[in-house]
């Protein structure tokens, strides 16, 4: 079974991340606590440098890597985009090149911020795997040192997030985490178990993606067909192993969203705490809201923690989610 970072490591991680970075804030809304009938907190991971909670992995990892391979020439991953924008954020640090692959179509105003923190993009293919797999290419031609979206040391700098969350609200019953390619929800459990909390951890996945709930479900990786229009986080067509390793085992239940229901949940939270939020960064709420709705024993009453983990959304997009 694949090791959760410790207490001790998530802690030397935090000193990382700090040397960049402060702490983000968690809030209990009001409105948020109308809209589903209970006490709600909310983590501000869009509140970071890159605008996503993905930054504090790219900085631990990236110090890491300048450790054990100080002559390195230069780094290379494929994303959707706030990996991406996090490794170049972290790699300007200790002035490692960074190249970035994409699909094409990705997400425009990510693709300008990550060249805009010193990242050459290269568009490849229809969907991230098939990004991945010549990013993988390009690392063996070029000679790069390739990041992986799921790593130890990523795992080690986002649960720094969740250790501030759940020291801040350390009576939490339940937290909605939505899965990319797993570094997120692994570090919700890392914390969770570092700190000894007996939360239940949700895992929230699009309807359009459904990968990870089907490999969850199954106990074995499924690959499934991305159709989202809406949440690129979450737009997985293969699982990573080492993380379904971990999930098997830590998340309690997984809730599949539509992206009509992230569109929803999009608005609320502008409407609510007047943040924007990205598909990705929104699918929390929409569960909660759905659960709300369909098995209200899973809410009303109980203290729910939420990560608002990205607000990079094209403006455009996010224009046509407030006019409905």
């Amino acid at each position: 079974m694949s090791q959760l970072p410790t207490l001790p490591q998530i802690e030397s991680a935090a000193a990382v991340v700090y040397q960049s970075m402060p702490a983000t804030p968690q809030y209990a809304w009001p409105l948020l606590a109308q809209r589903l009938g209970t006490q709600v907190w909310l983590k501000h991971e869009n509140h970071t440098p890159t605008g996503a909670f993905k930054v504090r992995g790219g900085l631990v990892y990236l110090e890491g890597l300048a450790r054990r391979q100080p002559d390195c020439p230069g780094i290379i991953s494929a994303t959707r985009g706030n990996h991406g924008q996090s490794l170049a954020f972290a790699a300007r640090r200790y002035r490692i090149p960074t190249t970035i692959v994409v699909p094409h179509g990705n997400s425009r105003e990510k693709n300008a911020a990550m060249q805009a923190f010193g990242a050459e993009l290269i568009e490849y293919g229809s969907d991230f795997q098939e990004a991945s797999e010549h990013a993988a290419t390009l690392a063996v031609q070029r000679e790069l040192h390739r990041v992986p979206s799921f790593h130890l040391d990523l795992v080690s700098g986002v649960a720094t997030g969740w250790l501030e969350m759940f020291r801040a609200a350390p009576d939490l019953d339940a937290v909605f985490v939505p899965i990319g390619l797993g570094s997120g929800i692994c570090a919700a459990a890392a914390a969770r178990a570092a700190l000894g909390r007996k939360m239940k951890l949700i895992g929230v996945v699009s309807t359009h993606a459904p990968a990870y709930a089907l490999s969850i479900a199954a106990r074995r990786a499924i690959e499934a067909p991305v159709s989202t229009l809406i949440a690129d986080g979450m737009a997985c067509r293969t699982p990573d192993p080492k993380a379904l390793e971990i999930l098997f085992s830590e998340v309690d239940e997984v809730v599949q969203v539509s992206d009509l229901e992230v569109a929803g949940a999009m608005k609320a939270l502008f409407i609510d705490t007047h943040n924007v939020a990205e598909g990705a960064g929104a699918a929390p709420l929409a569960a909660a809201m759905k659960l709300a709705k369909e098995r209200p024993d899973l809410i009303k009453g109980k203290q729910i923690g939420l990560t608002l983990c990205g607000g990079n959304v094209d403006h455009d997009l996010f224009a046509r989610v407030l006019n409905g």
